[in-house]
């Protein structure tokens, strides 16, 4: 069972059980003849994410259990992966009967229902259907270039501040952090008079010509439209009626500037971020901060779409891992990715916090005794280390990647150089000739100079 400690939060369990491993199992004896069970997911525009898993046929019933969670742990990755509002399934009753229950305003995966459903703005759907009838996969791919051409303004919208600034054929001519406190504003037209004013700003140091805009923001996207954010937290809790006019917010100054505008996940840019300076396609950028925040180019060097919000999905089958607090299910990313997994890990290995001190100071004080070579320290930073290599096992499984690459507060220091070379040495053991095919890297600091604003400018074509 996970370990409680006194400080009051609760520890990882050193079970760790990488989904990877059965999978592999079932595989390797599924036969020449396996038993399919097909999943897919629909999203906006009818673009689908779609994964099979082959099983042995005939699986004994003392077993069943064991390969529907797995099943399930596959069907929640791809959601959270790619997201969607409509489930199909293909496969024995035994297993997509229960899956599809679990998916519904009453199942096990209520939270998941409602997201999606919230998300996407209509019913969430299950349907169960024959193989030969289930849909293909159809990604989305917007190719982005290193775009450097007229006058460009990106921006990044965090949670604390936003960052603008202004290229002029390449060349920037403006940078600018703005404070902002998003969560707490219950009006949206405040996060659009601060973006706007932020803007405006911004052109008038391109001498007011702005031939292109491209953003980053802190949430889930559907298209343009933001979901559910926690920059729009005050707004859906206590200004419901208003949520619509928030999420539109994006469209809203498109409308007004009426030039090129694009905007992604702040995980996307990211991960273009390091596409642009390290001349690399086929990344999977995931960064350790408040939680797991994870990007995704793909080998043709394109955008997908993707919501890629892994800090929900699976990466350990212990049902009795540590459970995220919002959504309540056990092993998932954002536990062992993040200033959360720090904390847990800390907890465990000996260190005492005050009830009364945050995550980030938390962080810090693990940073600076691992500085010291502190060894309750430096094991938190092995483990987090070792939870990686098994993930890029299993995060191959849903994404065509050849590069990891990770960042965030939590990779700082000598912290972030154990993580990089346990989850290199990890891989290796691990799956020798997929460490071959995949280089784990931290951005250098070309990449970090670039900053996400600058990134996110560069996206948007010009129409000559």
């Amino acid at each position: 069972m996970s370990k409680k400690c006194t400080c009051g939060c609760r520890g990882v369990d050193d079970g760790f059980q990488a989904p990877t491993k059965p999978l592999e199992y079932l595989r390797l004896h599924a036969g020449a003849k396996p038993e399919v069970v097909a999943i897919a997911w629909e999203r906006e525009d009818g673009y689908t994410s779609r994964y099979d898993v082959y099983l042995p046929k005939n699986i004994h019933s003392s077993v069943r259990p064991g390969v529907i969670h797995l099943v399930e742990r596959c069907v929640k990755f791809v959601l959270w992966a790619a997201g969607g509002w409509k489930l199909y399934l293909s496969g024995p009753d035994w297993i997509v009967k229960p899956i599809a229950k679990d998916y519904s305003a009453k199942g096990a995966r209520k939270f998941d229902y409602g997201f999606f459903k919230d998300l996407y703005g209509r019913p969430f759907e299950v349907e169960i259907l024959p193989l030969k009838k289930m849909p293909a996969t159809n990604e989305r791919e917007v190719v982005v270039k290193n775009n450097t051409n007229g006058n460009r303004i990106g921006f990044d919208l965090g949670a604390s501040d936003f960052k603008i600034s202004a290229l002029k054929n390449g060349k920037v001519v403006f940078s600018k952090e703005f404070p902002w406190d998003p969560r707490n504003q219950p009006d949206p037209e405040y996060h659009y008079t601060k973006l706007s004013a932020g803007l405006e700003e911004a052109a008038q140091a391109l001498g007011g010509k702005v031939d292109a805009i491209g953003g980053s923001t802190a949430g889930t996207l559907v298209g343009k439209r933001l979901g559910p954010a926690s920059l729009l937290r005050a707004i859906l809790e206590k200004n419901p009626k208003k949520k619509d006019e928030a999420r539109n917010l994006f469209t809203r100054i498109e409308d007004e500037w009426q030039v090129p505008f694009e905007v992604y996940n702040d995980g996307d840019v990211t991960a273009l971020a390091g596409a642009i300076t390290m001349k690399k396609s086929g990344i999977l950028g995931v960064a350790m901060g408040s939680s797991e925040a994870v990007g995704y180019i793909n080998p043709k060097g394109a955008l997908t779409g993707r919501i890629s919000e892994l800090a929900f999905a699976p990466v350990d089958l212990n049902p009795n891992a540590a459970r995220d607090e919002w959504s309540g299910d056990a092993g998932v990313g954002a536990m062992y990715f993040s200033q959360q997994a720090v904390n847990h890990l800390a907890c465990k290995y000996g260190f005492k916090f005050p009830k009364s001190m945050k995550l980030p100071e938390r962080l810090k004080v693990v940073q600076a005794a691992a500085e010291a070579h502190d060894p309750k320290a430096l094991k938190v930073y092995l483990m987090i280390g070792r939870y990686l290599a098994n993930a890029v096992c299993w995060y191959r499984e849903f994404y065509d990647f050849s590069n990891l690459m990770i960042l965030g507060r939590v990779t700082s220091g000598l912290g972030g150089e154990l993580i990089l070379e346990t989850a290199r040495m990890g891989l290796e053991a691990v799956d020798p000739a997929l460490a071959e095919e995949v280089d784990v890297f931290m951005p250098d600091e070309k990449a970090r100079r670039l900053g996400q604003s600058v990134a996110a400018a560069q996206i948007p074509v010009i129409k000559k």
